[in-house]
């Protein structure tokens, strides 16, 4: 290998190669009938090129190049509840079987294959480049080794027929949006005995009417009146298992937020299940009566008379303006 670099930087001896091969270049080397001698500098070169481009190939069988077939991908919806108790469910996706009508061969029925005469039945040809070889599929048989004079009506050729297979797949409890679960084998198959690649489910929740997750957490806004906001009192929140009682207090303002521990998701990777955080809403009140609307009136005349202290900033909306013109 050596050698072969001290050529390749060398002028007068590339422009030897060039000309005259290695025996331009290597005194040990002599013409002869078929050019069988090649050693020292020959040996260093197929060294150097076959670490730089042997790795490249596929691997063989009988000779022809196998490959490994493509994964697929399925997009997948689920809902927030299946999401946390997980589920079985069944998919169906395309697959490839062998034509019933050739049963694989990819053949008319009565004829058969005949081994690729580009490639003597290999699945590869050399390519020269320069000064080295290199090795690519073959573009008649695109590898497989062999033609087919007669393709098959029902599979044109192919060997297979695209069909429906259906699929039993488990989601793991607490799965969240972006995950993907892999089914091994199940992708494109391969190519001259290759191994088939793999299917991977990507996981997409669902919208959900009330919760909206963040995590291991969950989040919803909860409504209340003002005459609840005001009072206080104790209502009902919905959770995933179904109802919860929280004790809203005096004075409650919108925004506030109550925590419910433990009534989340439980993670793919948690041991315990997150938090519902309930966002309080204060509902104002709509299409009211002209007698609500006299009260809401004796009210404020009222709130007037007692200056700021039913404010829950300690001062009005008034005094704030005064306080900021001035």
């Amino acid at each position: 290998s050596k050698e072969a670099y001290e050529m390749l930087s060398d002028p007068q001896k590339r422009a030897a190669y060039d000309q005259h091969g290695f025996a331009g270049v290597d005194p040990n080397m002599r013409g002869g009938a078929g050019g069988e001698a090649y050693g020292g500098f020959a040996e260093a070169f197929g060294d150097i090129f076959g670490d730089m481009f042997g790795q490249q190939r596929g691997g063989s069988a009988g000779g022809r190049q196998v490959f490994r077939g493509g994964d697929l991908s399925y997009a997948m919806e689920i809902t927030l509840e299946e999401a946390a108790k997980g589920k079985d469910a069944q998919i169906r996706i395309p697959s490839w079987d062998n034509c019933d009508t050739c049963h694989g061969s990819g053949a008319k029925p009565g004829t058969q294959a005949k081994t690729c005469g580009t490639c003597g039945g290999s699945g590869a040809v050399q390519m020269r480049q320069g000064f080295f070889s290199v090795q690519q599929t073959c573009p008649t048989c695109r590898g497989s080794g062999k033609v087919i004079p007669e393709p098959c009506t029902a599979c044109h050729g192919q060997g297979k027929i695209k069909k429906q297979k259906t699929l039993e797949v488990k989601i793991p409890v607490g799965i969240d949006s972006g995950m993907r679960i892999r089914s091994a084998g199940n992708g494109e198959p391969g190519t001259n005995g290759g191994p088939p690649g793999d299917l991977y489910i990507e996981i997409r929740l669902k919208k959900h009417d009330i919760f909206e997750r963040d995590g291991d957490d969950l989040h919803c806004s909860v409504p209340i009146s003002v005459i609840t906001a005001a009072l206080g009192g104790e209502i009902d929140v919905p959770t995933l298992e179904g109802k919860a009682a929280i004790d809203i207090p005096e004075g409650t303002q919108s925004g506030k937020q109550f925590r419910l521990r433990g009534k989340g998701i439980k993670g793919v990777r948690s041991n315990y299940p997150g938090d519902l955080y309930c966002h309080i809403l204060v509902e104002t009140p709509v299409k009211l009566t002209e007698h609500q609307r006299k009260l809401l009136r004796e009210l404020d005349e009222s709130f007037k008379r007692d200056g700021s202290k039913h404010s829950p900033t300690g001062d009005t909306w008034t005094d704030r303006l005064k306080n900021f013109f001035s």
